[in-house]
């Protein structure tokens, strides 16, 4: 019988294919089902605001904004007054509640009115927007400017809120401050800066720094207060709210007594 010659390089070239015929078929079996799961689904960013101690640069941006708002505006001739009850009977799930946060049982009602006005020439804005909700316990004022070509800044938000122990009139001839400002932007994450108090874990942070923004936000809040004619559409629209869902009296029964028959 013939004799077959195994060199060393033969030897190692039978191994090396054979490496490699593993590698490609290890590569050609299916991955783990529970990475690929993981993989596909969709990933959530969050981007947490620093609403107490914002940035040099956010500083600089909440300022800007706030001085381009006009002073005097033109208004156009549409406007818009609603107002309204809304409900609140579920907790929304935005936040997960901890566990020694109670919430009442009883439905949460609000009265609101919303104001809109047009501007008729205006480089930056298009129209303002103002409400006014009170749920019982809380009043709370919102004013939004819209901006007329969103490209970099979108809307310019200002807050501010007080206890409804007082009257919403007393609220407004007042002029509350304004407690937090919010700027939507395209394309980027909001800007916001809002009034901190102390909470259990620690002592309120200092904002003296801000007070500025505070103070100018404050003050374009109570010139639209009168240029929209708050003071006194709030009220009665409010007032109208009260005699409309107040329950009406239940029917009376008019219908005549029948007529008795002559003996």
């Amino acid at each position: 019988m013939p004799r077959t010659l195994l060199t060393v390089s033969t030897l190692l070239s039978g191994l090396f294919a054979l490496a490699l015929a593993q590698g490609v078929s290890a590569q050609d079996q299916p991955a783990n089902p529970q990475t690929q799961t993981q993989s596909a689904q969709p990933q959530v960013k969050v981007n947490m605001l620093n609403v107490c101690t914002p940035s040099a640069a956010e500083q600089k941006e909440i300022a800007a904004a706030l001085d381009r708002v006009p002073k005097a505006p033109l208004f156009g001739a549409d406007f818009e007054v609603s107002r309204g009850r809304s409900t609140l009977s579920d907790m929304p799930n935005l936040l997960q509640p901890g566990a020694s946060t109670h919430f009442a049982d009883e439905k949460s009602v609000a009265s609101y009115v919303r104001i809109r006005r047009e501007f008729s020439v205006q480089a930056l804005f298009s129209s303002v927007q103002y409400s006014f909700s009170n749920d019982g316990q809380t009043m709370v004022e919102t004013l939004v400017l819209h901006v007329r070509d969103p490209k970099d800044l979108i809307q310019v938000s200002l807050e501010d809120s007080a206890s409804s122990v007082t009257s919403s009139e007393a609220m407004l001839t007042s002029n509350t401050p304004a407690s937090r400002v919010r700027l939507e932007r395209f394309g980027k994450p909001s800007i916001a800066l809002a009034r901190c108090l102390a909470t259990e874990g620690g002592p309120a942070p200092d904002q003296s720094a801000y007070e500025p923004l505070f103070r100018s936000a404050s003050g374009v809040l109570a010139n639209y207060r009168a240029l929209l004619g708050i003071k006194k559409i709030v009220p009665e629209e409010l007032a109208n709210i009260s005699v409309e869902s107040r329950p009406k009296p239940a029917p009376t029964n008019k219908m005549k007594r029948p007529i008795e028959e002559k003996k």
